[in-house]
């Protein structure tokens, strides 16, 4: 028996998130498990380094799993992908790793991408995978803004009031705010986040870049601990999981 690394790439559009449900609904934890399953001739578990939302996109999910046969990497990656079509995910990458290797709890860093489209015209292309702003967006003032969340703070503000984590304390070490042609980016790190922390802080920014807020506005809603503090929570069509740190 053997332990594998996983790189994953999938469109969160076609998923009800990451994380195995109910019969009937279709999430990346159990495709790519099914998968597995079928390919190693025994029941497959596979553990991901972050519970992405339904709509919630990632082009750097990792996860580990352990297989009954030993195989090598390439084989194991083109089987798995040949095994999950025609669902919107790949295996990109695959490698043998340590018996103590935890996509989860070794992960020392967890990277986000959030894209917004801030244009007049609707979305072709890009709808279900950004969203659209169609008022003007002052960056400057929404990445200024950003940087008062940069820190240890207790994020009860931007915490999902169904977060199941005991402590809403969190490390934010990045939060960063640029334009790309009509396209806002904002980036986010941290080792961990809260349940749909990275939307509801991208809501409240965008508050600062629309003029609905002041940067103060955001910093007292921090400060708040107060979930009726938040502003809207953005959609998940726009958020990526792009980076796990190890």
């Amino acid at each position: 028996m053997a332990r594998y690394r996983l790189e994953i790439e999938y469109d969160g559009a076609h998923f009800c998130g990451w994380q195995r449900q109910a019969v009937g609904l279709v999430t990346v934890q159990q495709v790519i498990e099914d998968a597995l399953t079928l390919v190693d001739g025994a029941k497959a578990i596979i553990r991901g380094a972050g519970r992405t939302d339904t709509g919630v996109h990632a082009t750097a999910q990792v996860a580990h799993v352990e297989l009954t046969k030993n195989w090598r990497p390439d084989r194991l990656r083109d089987a798995v992908n040949a095994n999950m079509r025609p669902h919107l995910v790949a295996v990109r990458d695959a490698s043998i790793v340590a018996d103590d290797f935890d996509a989860r709890h070794s992960a020392i860093r967890r990277h986000y991408l959030y894209r917004i489209v801030n244009r007049r015209a609707p979305l072709t292309i890009d709808a279900g995978h950004a969203w659209l702003v169609k008022k003007p967006l002052d960056v400057q003032a929404m990445h200024e803004a950003a940087q008062q969340l940069v820190g240890k703070f207790d994020f009860t503000t931007f915490r999902d009031a169904d977060c199941q984590a005991d402590n809403p304390v969190r490390t934010l070490e990045r939060l960063d705010v640029s334009r790309v042609g009509d396209e806002v980016h904002i980036y986010t790190s941290a080792r961990s986040f809260l349940h749909r922390q990275v939307r509801s802080m991208v809501g409240s920014v965008e508050h600062v870049g629309s003029g609905k807020w002041r940067a103060r506005d955001l910093r007292e809603a921090l400060l708040a601990k107060d979930r009726a503090r938040c502003g809207t929570v953005a959609p998940a069509d726009g958020l990526y999981l792009v980076g796990v740190d190890y």
